[in-house]
């Protein structure tokens, strides 16, 4: 029931850096990912995102192996000028960020997307769920 999920960049960053009070819903969603009782998917440019935000914590270096990690574990969903091209038409989304993250869940075939921001997936086509509530459907 419900195990392909997108995985939003904050819950990412929350399981990374550790960030009380989130830390433990992401690290229960991505230790079910690596124990393949879920199969997840991180979107492409969250990848470069988290290269940048990560710069405070990591070295050049601990963030490639960190990401690179992270690319071992879950799929990654690509950006290509489809994806652009329905983001940028798409004037529902107040954040274009988070609107490319819903065509990844989208081509992902992905039932949810896993978020700690809910507000700007009002209108998303890919249900959107905070990581607790999404631990609670699976059980």
């Amino acid at each position: 029931m419900g195990n392909r999920i997108l995985i939003d960049t904050n819950v990412l960053l929350d399981y990374l850096l550790t960030r009380e009070p989130f830390y433990e819903d992401a690290k229960k969603i991505v230790h079910a990912c690596v124990e393949g009782r879920i199969k997840g998917c991180i979107a492409a440019h969250s990848i470069s995102n988290m290269f940048f935000i990560l710069r405070k914590d990591y070295i050049a270096k601990e963030r490639r192996e960190v990401l690179l990690n992270l690319c071992s574990i879950f799929d990654v969903e690509g950006i290509d000028k489809a994806k652009l091209l329905l983001g940028l038409g798409n004037e529902n989304f107040s954040d274009f960020e988070d609107c490319l993250q819903m065509e990844c869940a989208k081509a992902y075939n992905a039932d949810y997307i896993v978020t700690r921001n809910l507000t700007d997936y009002k209108t998303s086509e890919v249900k959107a769920v905070l990581p607790k509530d999404y631990l609670e459907l699976q059980n």
